[in-house]
C-alpha cells in the first residue's frame, strides 16, 4: 500500500460525508413543500418502525402543500400521528384517503431556528471530516514508522489529505450557506 492508495480512499470516504450532508439538509424544511422533508418521518407499522416513504407515495401538488397516500389505508391515522411527532411544525389532517400537510409560511424565528439546526449539521459533518483526516493521517504515520514509505512520501500524502480536507469542508460551508440564505430568504 502506498500513499497515493490512501489518497484515493480518503476521496470517497469523504465523499460520502458529503452526500450524507446533502441528504441531512433536504430534510431541513424552507418555505416550500418537498418531498423529502417527510424522509425522517417512521411509523410504527405493525409493530415495526418503518420511513413513511417505504409505506406511501408523497407527493407535493403544490408549492405550500402535501400530500401523502399510504398503500395500506388502515394506517392513515398512525401516518398522521407521526408527522405530528416529528416534530416538523407541521400540522396534516386526513380525509380518510389522503393526508394532507400544508407547509406554513416560516416565521422569523422559526427561520432563526433552522438556521441555527444548519448550522449544527454543517459542524457533525466537518467533523466527520476532519475524523477522516486523521485516521488517513494515522495511516501514513504507521507506514513510515513500519519503514513502508519515504518521509518524503509521508509528508506529500500528509498535504494531499489535508487539501483534500480543505476541499471538502469548503464544499460543506458552501451548501449550508445556500441552504441557510434559502431559509432567510423570504
Amino acid at each position: 500500500m502506498t500513499e497515493q492508495d490512501i489518497i484515493k480512499e480518503t476521496k470517497p470516504r469523504m465523499e460520502s460525508a458529503i452526500e450524507d450532508f446533502r441528504r441531512k439538509l433536504a430534510t431541513v424544511r424552507t418555505g416550500r413543500a418537498s418531498v423529502s422533508l417527510l424522509d425522517t418521518v417512521m411509523i410504527d407499522y405493525y409493530g415495526t418502525p418503518t420511513p413513511l416513504n417505504q409505506m406511501a407515495s408523497v407527493h407535493a401538488p403544490e408549492p405550500q402543500m402535501l400530500t401523502v397516500q399510504p398503500w395500506d389505508q388502515t394506517q392513515i391515522g398512525n401516518v398522521e400521528k407521526a408527522i405530528r411527532a416529528a416534530d416538523l411544525g407541521l400540522n396534516p389532517s386526513n380525509d380518510g384517503k389522503l393526508v394532507r400537510i400544508p407547509i406554513p409560511p416560516l416565521t422569523e424565528e422559526r427561520r432563526r431556528q433552522l438556521a441555527k439546526q444548519i448550522h449544527e449539521i454543517a459542524e457533525e459533518h466537518r467533523t466527520a471530516v476532519r475524523n477522516i483526516r486523521r485516521d488517513e493521517n494515522d495511516k501514513l504515520k504507521k507506514m513510515l514508522k513500519d519503514k513502508a514509505i519515504s518521509e518524503d512520501s509521508e509528508r506529500d500524502g500528509l498535504d494531499q489529505v489535508q487539501k483534500l480536507t480543505d476541499t471538502y469542508i469548503s464544499r460543506i460551508d458552501e451548501l449550508s450557506k445556500s441552504k441557510e440564505h434559502e431559509i432567510m430568504s423570504v
